[in-house]
């Protein structure tokens, strides 16, 4: 039986094995990626190309390459956005996916390409 009860599902997602967390971490592409790809969302992987959409004013709108992704968390380490910590030091901001954009794909993986046109010939 599945539950409809909201903290049962923020509890199986919190629980939720990798391989299923793993699912959790795509984003939404930008409209010229759309209309090549013909897909709404990717999941995001280092290397890709992302613009910060939604979070506080002072990390909107900043373009990055993506450095580390967090399946565990569910959060994205991005070039230029950092805090800093107690002692002075720069550290990596990890952000959720769902708040971003990616603009550019990294499409050094022949499997993430072929999954990818599989998808827009699916859909011609």
């Amino acid at each position: 039986m599945v539950s409809s009860k909201a903290r049962v599902q923020r509890f199986n997602q919190a629980n939720a094995p990798l391989h299923v967390k793993r699912k959790m971490l795509s984003a939404h592409l930008s409209a010229d990626l759309r209309k090549e790809y013909g897909v709404r969302s990717a999941r995001v992987c280092k290397g890709d190309t992302v613009v910060v959409v939604r979070g506080n004013e002072d990390i909107r709108g900043i373009e990055g390459k993506v450095l580390a992704v967090y399946t565990q968390t569910g959060r994205v380490a991005i070039e230029g956005i950092t805090i800093n910590q107690a002692d002075g030091s720069a550290a990596e901001r990890p952000i959720h996916a769902s708040n971003l954009v990616i603009v550019k794909l990294n499409l050094d993986d022949a499997w993430r390409k072929e999954a990818l046109s599989k998808k827009k010939e699916a859909k011609e």
